[in-house]
């Protein structure tokens, strides 16, 4: 009797908008995910289970409701696909093979109007996702906004897909500063030769390690530059975007500060990017809200004003560093 109670799957009726996952998008997540597990529930119903918490603002206690099962398993279940998911980020989000490149060049050329930016490889910006800052090193959180965050780094092509992303550095760091500690950074790993990537004015114009084109700094007095902006603009808008949609699929998670410990959020986020790209491939696309575009799009302090209104990031706490350190072991 025992036994047969422990070996009962629950059994319930759910529907997939329910999980913010189109019926394709789902079954493509679970084959890309499948494994051999001989214990726990199964890796579909783990996903599901996941996928669930994640719609529905990571309460443990509304998944353990809807699947019949007790919060502490929905805990370990939820922290296993999270791992599983983050040590697998290869199979949803990589860097474009070589034959792929002129096409996402095109792509930013019709984004931009202009055919001058068939060029880019790629958009790359930062966005801040709001947590609950851990006690002892929450100024390390606080960024230039006014609320506790970690920074999200990606690039993404010019369909909204992200090529890779970083999700390591607590909010007050500078998004130069995450850049420059990224790992596609450290291996100039993107764009290949002959290719550039695009920025806003947050960071710098550069040629080498990578090749990064920004805006002209305002106030821009020549018309040839004021139209280079306008196209650049155009062209880079798709990272908002891209963010937009990732925000808005997962409102309920990354609208609101994340109710999880600050040493597992970089691990949601990151899953969440994973989940965007399976949705994009499978043509399960989202209109960003437009509360939600309007807070991505927020302009950010110029790059000279790096000296924040606090002390900026030279010197973080012992327990920030061992968590940076530790997030760049699962990137990608």
């Amino acid at each position: 009797n025992m036994r047969r109670q422990k070996d009962r799957k629950p059994s319930f009726v759910l529907f997939f908008s329910e999980f913010h996952l189109s019926r394709r998008a789902m079954t493509n997540l679970q084959r890309l995910l499948k494994r051999d597990q001989d214990h726990g529930w199964g890796y579909q119903l783990e996903i599901l289970m996941y996928t669930y918490w994640l719609a529905h603002g990571l309460s443990y206690r509304v998944v353990a409701s809807v699947f019949h099962i007790p919060k502490a398993t929905v805990h370990r279940v939820v922290h296993r696909v999270a791992n599983y998911i983050c040590r697998n980020l290869g199979r949803a989000i990589s860097f474009p093979k070589a034959d792929a490149m002129d096409e996402i060049g095109q792509g930013f050329a019709r984004l931009s109007g202009s055919p001058v930016f068939s060029c880019v490889a790629g958009a790359i910006d930062g966005s801040h996702i709001r947590i609950k800052p851990p006690h002892q090193c929450h100024m390390d959180y606080l960024n230039y906004k006014g609320f506790y965050s970690i920074n999200m780094m990606a690039i993404c092509d010019s369909d909204g897909r992200f090529l890779d992303i970083f999700v390591a550095y607590p909010g007050s760091v500078h998004d130069t500063r995450v850049m420059k500690n990224s790992t596609f950074y450290r291996a100039q790993a993107y764009p290949p030769p002959g290719f550039i990537l695009v920025g806003d004015g947050g960071y710098p114009c550069s040629e080498t390690p990578i090749t990064l084109i920004t805006p002209y700094k305002e106030p821009v007095h020549e018309r040839t530059e004021r139209r280079f902006n306008f196209h650049h603009s155009k062209a880079r808008s798709i990272i908002e975007r891209a963010f937009g949609m990732m925000k808005t699929r997962w409102r309920s998670t990354l609208f609101k500060a994340l109710e999880v410990k600050h040493t597992f959020a970089p691990l949601v986020v990151a899953t969440c990017a994973f989940l965007h790209n399976i949705c994009l491939d499978d043509g399960d696309q989202l209109e960003p809200d437009n509360d939600i575009l309007e807070d991505v799009f927020e302009p950010r302090p110029p790059r000279d004003l790096i000296v924040y209104f606090f002390h900026t990031q030279k010197h973080f706490s012992q327990n920030t560093l061992w968590l940076i350190q530790k997030q760049k072991n699962v990137q990608i």
